[in-house]
């Protein structure tokens, strides 16, 4: 056998063994390749298991949000359920106390003698301010009227501060010579704007005519039955 011929065997030999070779590294690199589609499979599995994690996550925040703003209407619905309530006993506790005042305000009646007495005394008021001149001289019956504070008003004007306590000077005069009344109270003879004479049963007003006009007292009171008194 010729060199040639020994060199050729051993490169055909060597020919197998490359294959191998080959055969091996193809292997090799199908394992890596299927490993790392393993890889990536988990991965994405694990991905999908962490999305749906998320999801359910994001469902389960969301149903605890939803309970939670449940759960506030319903304070919500308590709380105006409770307002509307208290409202409503409100009402009645006015409408209550309403019923208890009524008959408070009912009409006084007094007896025929007072009755008299009282009309004497108006009528001694009246007259005593139709001497100094006073003008629109009246006198108003608040007994049917609860709330007032006495059982007559009388109302005149007059066009100075020096008429007006002229007016009232003549009224304390008269009411102590003809009707035996002292006045109890007496206020604004200082600036003679608005006198007033407080005889209990009886309040007198006297007013310069400006004020009786803006003040309106008469108006305060339309309720009151009312008797004009003149000369």
């Amino acid at each position: 056998m010729s060199t040639s011929e020994g060199s050729v065997t051993a490169t055909e030999k060597k020919i197998p063994a490359t294959k191998k070779k080959a055969v091996v590294s193809a292997e090799k690199k199908e394992k890596v390749a299927t490993a790392a589609k393993k890889k990536v499979v988990v991965t994405a599995e694990k991905k999908e298991v962490k999305a749906t994690a998320a999801k359910k996550k994001v469902v389960v925040t969301a149903e605890k949000k939803e309970v939670k703003a449940t759960a506030a209407k319903k304070k919500v619905a308590v709380t105006v359920e409770k307002k509307e309530a208290k409202a409503t006993a409100t009402k009645k506790k006015a409408v209550v106390t309403a019923e208890k005042k009524e008959p408070v305000t009912s009409k006084k009646v007094g007896s025929p003698k007072k009755n008299m007495l009282d009309e004497t005394e108006i009528k001694c008021i009246a007259d005593a301010i139709l001497d100094k001149k006073g003008s629109f001289v009246c006198s108003l019956d608040l007994r049917p009227i609860g709330t007032a504070i006495c059982d007559y008003f009388v109302v005149c004007n007059a066009d100075s501060s020096t008429q007006v306590n002229a007016i009232a000077d003549n009224i304390e005069e008269m009411m102590i010579k003809n009707c035996g009344r002292k006045v109890i109270r007496k206020q604004g003879k200082e600036n003679a704007f608005w006198v007033i004479l407080d005889y209990a049963n009886i309040v007198v007003h006297v007013f310069q005519t400006e004020y009786r006009q803006f003040y309106r007292l008469e108006d305060l009171w339309a309720d009151a039955k009312r008797t004009v008194y003149q000369e």
